[in-house]
């Protein structure tokens, strides 16, 4: 039994946090490809779970109040062109 969750089952909210902690830059200007796998690949590291991610989250926004609603609102924007299906609550 895989202990993987399935991207499916998250909302866009969660998606753009885990985003939000990739490496991925708006200057990149990403492909809807390369956000799903920087997700992915982000997730694996927080070791598939969403409050490690959203932990990193919160350590940014008080290291960097200045940039982290821009880096959000990216994220979050981002996340439904990739995911155009998702909705913001659960």
């Amino acid at each position: 039994m895989s202990t993987t969750p399935s991207f499916t089952s998250m909302n866009a909210s969660d998606l753009a946090e885990i985003l939000f902690t990739s490496p991925l830059q708006e200057s990149d200007r990403p492909s809807a490809e390369q956000v799903r796998a920087a997700i992915h690949v982000r997730f694996g590291a927080c070791g598939g779970d969403s409050a490690a991610c959203a932990a990193v989250v919160a350590q940014e926004a008080g290291d960097h109040p200045e940039s982290f609603l821009a880096r959000m609102r990216w994220a979050l924007t981002t996340v439904y062109a990739a995911y155009p299906d998702l909705t913001t609550a659960a």
